[in-house]
């Protein structure tokens, strides 16, 4: 792969990663962890879909790697949502 597909895959981790924030809304740090959330959101969503043998749709291809664009925002989304959860029940009132 080359610098330019590796930039294309990047933002478009961060892009699902943003959308799976304000989904889950739970947002923490900047584009970099908007970037990391894209893509465990990405490793999350197609063990989930292949557990359930769901189809892949939405997939990007760039320079012959996939991505799948609507499992990642499902994943990133439940990720998020696991991290304000777990966040949210440690504070002492």
């Amino acid at each position: 792969m080359s610098l330019m597909g590796l930039i294309i895959l990047l933002v478009i981790a961060a892009i699902a990663g943003t959308i799976g924030q304000a989904l889950a809304d739970y947002s923490r740090g900047g584009c970099l962890m908007s970037i990391v959330v894209g893509f465990i959101g990405a490793l999350l969503g197609l063990l989930l879909a292949r557990t359930l043998r769901l189809p892949e749709p939405l997939p990007i291809r760039i320079q012959g790697e996939t991505f799948p664009l609507l499992w990642s925002i499902i994943g990133s989304a439940l990720f998020c949502a696991t991290l304000g959860f777990l966040s949210r029940g440690r504070r002492l009132l």
